[in-house]
């Protein structure tokens, strides 16, 4: 991606690489090298070589490389620790909390947290996700998997990719779900027209999830809901939030895939009501398996709390 361009006037007759190293206090003279002979350096409106020799009064178009993007700070942020070994940690994530730093949410992050906390997790993996074995949305609380060295991180990236990992999430889904259990395989892909969604398209990757209603709900006004345990077994991007909207069910509280004109999310505001729960894996220093549950969070109990249990069947 290009960045800023910049248009400099030469002071003196030069060669074309140390005038652009004087005239950009930013650009060493090699960078400036390295820039013209990618072709984003211009005299005149013409690409020159480093030793083209420029004149003075002539202009000279630079094309700046994008900044570099920091790398993740340490910061002493309270982090939920439910297991750990000498390969992993994980964490019971809040809601509200971005899993890693990115435009609009530079810093307060799991990755800031967990740098301080493990900072031997510098480096392990993507700069800008050290650790990171998958991810959660920002508003879904609950259970996530950090790699603590390079070799834990491919043990675990080869778990998921073998769908060895077992993840369980708890969702309070607006409406009756009809059947007790079920199996949704439906493709997801890049909404066509809103960038910031994901859709059930033809074209989408592979995409399956399965359910188990765990209780009907009612509100006191009558309208239903459907608390489910649902098990993802591929990881697509917002995977259950989509799955779910396209059974006509979406998450209560979901803002981007749901109604905002749900009573429950309107009068109570909650996130969306998605919990990861459980989750089982192999650790990579011991080769046991490892079970975590994390229990449900307040908001999530204080919405439930609301609701009545209703009959098991939905009303025809």
């Amino acid at each position: 991606m290009s960045g800023e361009v910049i248009t400099l006037t030469a002071n003196r007759a030069d060669r074309l690489d140390k005038l652009i190293a004087a005239l950009v206090p930013t650009l060493s003279r090699s960078a400036a090298q390295r820039l013209i002979a990618q072709g984003s350096v211009r005299v005149e409106g013409c690409v020159r070589d480093a030793d083209f020799r420029v004149q003075a009064g002539q202009t000279i178009s630079v094309v700046l490389p994008p900044p570099s993007p920091k790398q993740p700070q340490a910061e002493p942020i309270a982090l939920d620790i439910l297991y750990e070994d000498a390969s992993v940690i994980v964490i019971n994530k809040p809601a509200g909390m971005v899993v890693h730093p990115a435009p609009g949410n530079p810093s307060r992050t799991v990755v800031n947290a967990v740098l301080a906390y493990a900072p031997e997790v510098a480096g392990v993996g993507d700069a800008q996700r050290p650790g990171i074995v998958h991810r959660l949305d920002k508003e879904t609380s609950g259970l996530m998997l950090i790699a603590r060295h390079a070799d834990a991180l491919s043990a675990l990236q080869a778990q998921f990719k073998a769908r060895t990992i077992r993840k369980t999430y708890l969702a309070l889904c607006v409406g009756c779900l009809a059947l007790n259990q079920g199996i949704i395989d439906q493709p997801i892909g890049r909404h066509p027209t809103k960038r910031q969604q994901m859709a059930v398209l033809a074209s989408g990757r592979p995409a399956v999830t399965r359910y188990l209603v765990k209780e009907r709900l009612s509100a006191p006004d009558g309208l239903r809901y459907t608390l489910v345990r649902a098990h993802p077994l591929t990881g697509r991007t917002h995977q259950l939030r989509v799955h779910f909207a396209a059974l006509g069910h979406p998450i209560v509280g979901d803002a981007l895939y749901g109604s905002r004109r749900d009573p429950l999310t309107r009068v109570l505001k909650p996130r969306q009501m998605l919990h990861a729960s459980e989750l089982a894996f192999v650790s990579p220093a011991t080769g046991q398996e490892v079970k975590v549950h994390a229990p449900l969070p307040d908001d999530m109990r204080n919405v439930l709390a609301t609701l009545l249990t209703s009959p098991s069947a939905c009303d025809q």
